[in-house]
C-alpha cells in the first residue's frame, strides 16, 4: 500500500510529458481547463495510469474526474478493490 503523497508524487510524474506548457500540479489542477488536454491526450494518459497502477478506469469514471485530487481519489479507490 502506499500512501496518497506517493500516488501524487506518481500521477504528477505521469503527468509530466503530457504538461506541454509547464503548469504547476496540485490537487486542484484540472485536466482539460488548466493543462488544456483534448480528448487524445487524456486517452494517452488514462492508459499511462491504468499502466502503471494496474487498474481499470472506466469512460463513467473518467467522465467525472476533472482535477488531480479527482484522479488520486479514483487510483486510490480501485487499488483498495485489487
Amino acid at each position: 500500500m502506499t500512501t496518497r503523497d506517493e500516488t501524487f508524487a506518481k500521477v504528477k510524474e505521469l503527468i509530466d510529458p503530457f504538461n506541454k506548457k509547464g503548469v504547476a500540479l496540485t490537487e486542484a489542477t484540472r485536466f482539460a481547463q488548466d493543462l488544456e488536454w483534448d480528448s487524445l491526450t487524456v486517452m494517452d494518459f488514462v492508459a499511462a495510469i491504468e499502466d502503471e497502477f494496474d487498474i481499470i478506469i472506466t469512460m463513467n469514471m473518467q467522465a467525472e474526474i476533472e482535477t488531480v485530487g479527482q484522479l488520486i481519489d479514483a487510483v486510490e479507490k480501485l487499488r483498495d478493490k485489487a
